[in-house]
């Protein structure tokens, strides 16, 4: 079977996370220094062959991923399946203000079981899991022998790091977060997904940003 290479792309530092807001679902768009990222991001994936992109359809993603196909002159594929956890009650609420709000589920579940836990009222990781790797399944199944960049954000690459290693919920939390505008690299051979790279930012600098470890 050809080898298919699928790019995972976070998004730039959104308007949430310069104010340190768990967004999910809510569709802020990058700050200016997500904008300076991706076009940073942009600049390194610049000389890599791209067959088609995908990009979850939330302004954080999406914008990110436009940087990179004004480049190389290349559409957008929308994909709402690529989109964050959703977060329920926790939706654009500010981390410590989660802490103080939910002290179980939150501060106590999230914080050190991520792979088991759910926001209130929210979609769980173990779904999300679930339909963010399906999702890549399809489309790697869809584009075999291609190169994809797909952007999307921190869980979704997380938890897909996680069924391409075949760990389990409880092993998640040892995953670290990806920083912002990175770039994870994985190969798709024979029904199979290798991880080659996570979360490489090496050519950020001094603009990398990420998720605090504890959040």
């Amino acid at each position: 079977m050809s080898k298919t290479t699928l790019y995972l792309i976070r998004h730039g530092e959104s308007q949430g996370n310069a104010v340190r807001s768990f967004l999910g679902h809510t569709n802020l768009d990058l700050s200016q220094k997500g904008h300076m990222q991706a076009e940073m991001t942009a600049n390194y994936l610049k000389n890599i062959h791209a067959d088609i992109i995908y990009s979850s359809d939330l302004l954080r993603a999406y914008n990110t991923a436009k940087h990179t196909a004004d480049l190389k002159g290349m559409d957008i594929i929308k994909d709402e399946k690529l989109r964050e956890i959703y977060a329920g009650d926790w939706e654009d609420i500010k981390f410590d203000e989660l802490l103080e709000k939910y002290p179980h589920t939150y501060a106590v579940l999230w914080k050190t079981d991520v792979g088991n836990s759910r926001p209130d009222n929210g979609e769980s990781v173990a779904e999300l899991k679930k339909r963010v790797s399906d999702e890549i399944t399809k489309i790697a199944r869809d584009n075999v022998g291609k190169t994809i960049f797909i952007f999307t954000h921190a869980t979704p690459i997380r938890t897909f790091c996680a069924f391409c290693e075949n760990k389990s919920l409880d092993e998640i939390k040892d995953i670290p977060w990806a920083s912002n505008a990175s770039v994870t690299k994985v190969e798709y051979v024979d029904d199979k997904f290798n991880m080659i790279e996570y979360g490489n930012d090496s050519f950020m600098g001094d603009l990398s940003t990420s998720l605090p470890p504890s959040v």
